[in-house]
């Protein structure tokens, strides 16, 4: 009998606090006037019934729209070399902060590597260079070379933290040797080489793969109607359909390539050019969704593109923080257009451009890399600044886990927002007061309402 009344007290007790826990909502805010950066506040109470005259977001559970892959950053060679000349302890302490998904680390869940250097790469480099003049379609030389020495490693440590991050690989260029101008800038794809490009897409798959770094999907050009970077490429929608139908989407299948294929990867002012892609039934077929940056054009756009192709999937791959940076301005913006933006425009990524430089902005390449790219974190030896890209990604990365689906929500006055239900059963609501003014409001999610308020320009993550 006294020990059946210890099983009822203790099942009684968490029962309680079952309940209890059911009944209050976690909110983390940021709100760069009170120099409040993605801190966690006192819990929210639940109740029962909304008040009158207050702005009411209403969630409906029952609208579900797209799966989420992940929020995160592009993983830079540049980064990788400052990450791996910090000591093994401060390093590991930074990668435990960013990609594991407890305490008050913030859960970073995707990652975009540059296939050979990008423009944030101290040279330039693919993983075939040849002297003038040589060429090697079989690709013997074939190596992976300068990623050896950083992003490699680099990325072994943050596996071992969180063994299932999605990857992304996007090109800047394609060895000199396969473009027209043979230059690391500009030029176009010689279409005799278009199916030894294709084997350097298979090659750098399987090569990653022998490392233990599994690439979930790849971009089959960063900016292609951006020629001026360095590196880059001019690749034309008609050029890059051609490019995937007959030869990269066929490699793929001939070698047993799981990986996904996405196209575009570029601003938002140009849905035309994935759309026309997508309207190639035979290039259609080898493609899983298109990416997109916000340098130009609007974030809607990415909803012309799925109205237009609803069976395939859309990405936000890339933007970046202009250094010094400004906390209040570029949460304020990134969150608007990015976090709740992009994916309540059908995205299942959002990545910042880039995770870290130094506080210099360094390293980038000569002749057009960005010399101004403000990291997520700074760091200079162990010492690491937290910069507004970290705290951006960490709004929805920390709770809106992959597999997450967004739900609908409605727009509320100036509270712009955007709600998901992650795999755990919690509703995640990610609100932004565009107001002037501070703004008390409601959120109601089924049988559950709580209040709240945010001060103009805030953000607030809330978890029930």
């Amino acid at each position: 009998m006294k020990s059946f009344s210890l099983i009822a007290i203790a099942s009684s007790f968490l029962l309680s606090a079952d309940l209890q826990a059911q009944q209050s909502v976690s909110a983390w805010v940021t709100d760069a006037d009170a120099n409040i950066l993605f801190k966690k506040q006192a819990n929210i109470p639940v109740k029962g019934k909304p008040m009158a005259n207050a702005p009411l977001i209403t969630i409906n559970a029952d609208s579900v729209f797209q799966e989420i892959d992940g929020f995160g950053f592009a993983l830079t060679g540049g980064s990788a070399s400052h990450l791996i000349k910090m000591s093994p302890a401060a390093r590991a302490a930074l990668l435990k902060e960013l990609f594991r998904n407890d305490g008050n680390n913030i859960g970073t869940s995707y990652l975009r590597l540059s296939i050979g250097a990008s423009d944030l790469n101290e040279k330039v480099f693919s993983y075939n260079d040849l002297p003038a003049g040589e060429t090697d379609t079989a690709l013997l030389k074939f190596d992976l070379g300068p990623d050896r020495a950083d992003v490699i490693p680099v990325m072994k440590e943050i596996l071992k933290i969180y063994p299932s991050i999605k990857i992304m690989g996007s090109p800047w260029s394609p060895p000199t040797w396969m473009k027209t101008n043979n230059d690391t800038r500009g030029g176009s794809l010689n279409p005799a080489y278009y199916n030894a490009y294709a084997k350097y897409f298979v090659r750098y798959i399987q090569d990653m793969q022998k490392e233990g770094i599994r690439i979930d999907a790849v971009t089959v050009q960063n900016e292609p109607l951006h020629p001026g970077n360095n590196p880059s490429l001019l690749m034309l929608a008609p050029d890059q359909a051609i490019f995937v139908r007959d030869h990269l989407g066929p490699a793929f299948k001939a070698a047993g390539i799981k990986t996904k294929i996405i196209i575009y990867d570029h601003n938002a002012d140009r849905p035309d050019y994935p759309i026309s892609i997508l309207n190639d039934p035979e290039a259609k077929k080898y493609i899983d969704g298109s990416a997109f940056h916000l340098y130009g054009g609007k974030i809607e756009a990415l909803s012309e593109v799925h109205n237009a192709h609803p069976d395939k999937h859309l990405y936000f791959t890339e933007q970046w923080v202009g250094g010094p940076g400004n906390y209040k301005k570029d949460i304020f913006e990134h969150i608007q257009n990015l976090i709740i933006g992009a994916s309540r425009n059908w995205s299942r990524t959002v990545i910042e451009w880039n995770l870290a430089a130094n506080s210099t902005y360094d390293p980038h390449t000569d002749r057009g890399g960005c010399d101004r790219c403000l990291g997520a974190v700074s760091i200079d030896g162990d010492k690491v600044k937290r910069n507004p890209a970290y705290y951006i990604i960490a709004h929805a990365a920390k709770f809106v886990r992959p597999g997450s689906k967004r739900i609908a929500s409605n727009i509320a006055c100036d509270l712009e927002n955007v709600a998901f239900k992650n795999p755990a059963g919690n509703v995640v609501l990610v609100v932004l007061n565009t107001g002037k003014q501070a703004t008390k409001f409601e959120v109601k999610a089924g049988k559950k309402v709580f209040t709240t308020k945010l001060n103009p320009g805030a953000v607030g993550t809330y978890v029930f």
